[in-house]
């Protein structure tokens, strides 16, 4: 079973797991194993779980080369939790898994998860002014024009209007925008485009709109110093005095003069606890927790360089203005010490770059709910951060540009024509996005395979039918749908852990004891009366 690549979209955290679970189970092979005398059929060790799924994780293209080892045993401690596997006592429920030899086996019931329901979100609608909303003592002046026959020749002059007469026209004075009406069309711009780059035909699934404060999206769109970091108003929001000095000690190493330099062993170590400590103890992430699955699934896009950028770049605008600054710092000084080879190293026993992303992930991106995957999720968007915060970090000017335009157009007078039947400011036409034939292909099968594996599911948990009904369904299942079958049950023997086998022997029936003793036929004379 290959592997293959999942794009944006609502629950693609829940996508992923399930991908992973079935990489997983059908990669991992499994034997014979001999522990404290005895014999354990179809098991595995647990070291060799940790190779196997490690090897799987870096060549997956959702996750990449970068997931260590040790997460990779975090995420088999969630898979014993979640009873993914177990060990062959079968017990499971625990996060006690260790990279050692213990033995663990598959269970006979499915891992996978389902596919929540969320309640669907009103949409806001914003209402703009009208071209007959008039601005508030301003009288509309209209131009009388008399009608006119129009020979060809000046219709080639005058190739804007249509040959016949000229219908009377009028100037529209604009009602005057509020500041709430500039705030709101920031934000039904940006979340339009926000979603014409996600390429969803609508970020319900991924966004509550009523959750995005417009008055966040404006002040970080503006409100920004010479070298693009926000400013806020409220200064007790600010980082502390203290925090500022160890990240630019850290960050500016060697050459920081803010402080005097402490001339023994360890300093560096113990600045960098403080930062980290600091973080550690925030209630919710930079990112926030409402916006948890829009950044999740920014990461289906990392393979388009481009629209990744483009799309983090409009969703970090959505982060209120203290949060958005304080990850324009983190993220600077955790990326300037990565590249500082000044600096002295931050620990023993991993890479200075890795230990940024282990260290600051979870402050920055971690959902309100258990998410088994949220932090290789997390590692992966901080790695692509680091690399791009320039870039990243900035405001969009593309999408400024356009919003700005849009605003002067809506306040500029305007003539109306009678026959006018459109407003020129209403929005274009929206019109269905081009895809590729292979993305065509992964959502056509997807999009029936999660439903079929959803039934089958159901069929091999239902407890309420016969075992012979049972196999009849799974039977036809198989005939009707062989490749979802196959996902589920890969080898015979994931399909006999079902139907275990019974000691079907009847004891021997005494023939002798059914019948009646044998007796002679007697003739019998009929007596006629």
């Amino acid at each position: 079973m290959e592997s293959r690549l999942v794009g944006p979209g609502p629950y693609r955290a829940t996508r992923l797991w399930n991908e992973i679970i079935e990489l997983f189970r059908a990669g991992m092979p499994v034997r014979k194993h001999r522990c404290r005398f005895k014999s354990y059929d179809r098991c595995f060790k647990a070291s060799e779980a940790v190779d196997i799924l490690h090897e799987l994780l870096g060549s997956n293209q959702n996750f990449g080369p970068d997931v260590t080892r040790d997460q990779t045993v975090k995420l088999l401690k969630k898979f014993l939790k979640n009873h993914v596997i177990e060990d062959i006592k079968g017990r499971w429920g625990k996060e006690d898994f260790q990279d050692d030899g213990h033995l663990y086996r598959f269970p006979p019931s499915s891992p996978l998860k389902s596919y929540p329901k969320k309640p669907s979100c009103e949409k806001e609608i914003i209402k703009f002014p009208d071209w007959n909303e008039s601005k508030a003592g301003t009288s509309q002046e209209y131009i009388p024009v008399k009608s006119v026959s129009m020979n060809s020749e000046m219709w080639y002059k005058r190739h804007s209007i249509a040959i016949g007469e000229v219908p009377a026209c009028k100037l529209v004075f604009r009602r005057e925008l509020t500041q709430t009406n500039i705030e709101e069309i920031w934000k039904s711009m940006t979340l339009s485009q926000l979603q014409k780059v996600l390429g969803l035909d609508s970020l319900d699934e991924v966004l509550d709109s009523k959750l995005v404060n417009s008055k966040h999206i404006v002040h970080n769109a503006y409100n920004v110093n010479k070298q693009g970091i926000v400013t806020l108003e409220d200064k007790s929001k600010e980082l502390p005095h203290w925090i500022l000095s160890a990240m630019k000690c850290l960050a500016n190493w060697p050459s920081f003069s803010d402080l005097k330099q402490p001339t023994y062993a360890g300093f560096e170590k113990d600045v960098f606890k403080t930062i980290v400590d600091y973080f550690d103890q925030m209630k919710e992430p930079l990112l926030t927790f409402h916006f948890f699955d829009v950044f999740v699934s920014v990461l289906g896009l990392l393979q388009k360089h481009s629209k990744a950028v483009e799309a983090l770049q409009i969703s970090c605008l959505l982060l209120p203005p203290e949060n958005r600054k304080r990850l324009q710092l983190l993220v600077r000084m955790m990326a300037r010490i990565s590249l500082n080879k000044d600096l002295p190293p931050l620990s023993e026993s991993v890479r200075t770059r890795t230990l940024m992303v282990q260290a600051f992930s979870r402050c920055i991106l971690c959902s309100n709910d258990e998410i088994d995957l949220d932090e290789l999720l997390a590692a992966k968007l901080v790695s692509f951060l680091m690399d791009n915060y320039q870039e990243i970090l900035s405001v969009p000017s593309a999408l400024k540009s356009s919003i700005e335009d849009h605003v002067v157009h809506l306040q500029r007078v305007q003539v109306k024509c009678a026959r006018a039947d459109t407003d020129a400011t209403s929005p274009p036409p929206s019109f269905c996005h081009q895809i590729s034939t292979d993305e065509f292909a992964y959502q056509r099968a997807t999009a029936s395979q999660e439903p079929l594996s959803a039934l089958l599911e159901e069929i091999v948990m239902n407890k309420e039918i016969s075992v012979k009904d049972k196999k009849k369904k799974l039977k036809q299942f198989q005939k009707s749908y062989p490749e979802v079958y196959r996902v589920r049950f890969p080898t015979p023997e994931t399909e006999a852990v079902l139907f275990p086998e019974k000691n079907n022997q009847k004891p021997p029936i005494l023939m002798w004891a059914l019948k009646k003793p044998f007796q002679p036929f007697h003739r019998t004379r009929s007596f006629r009366m």
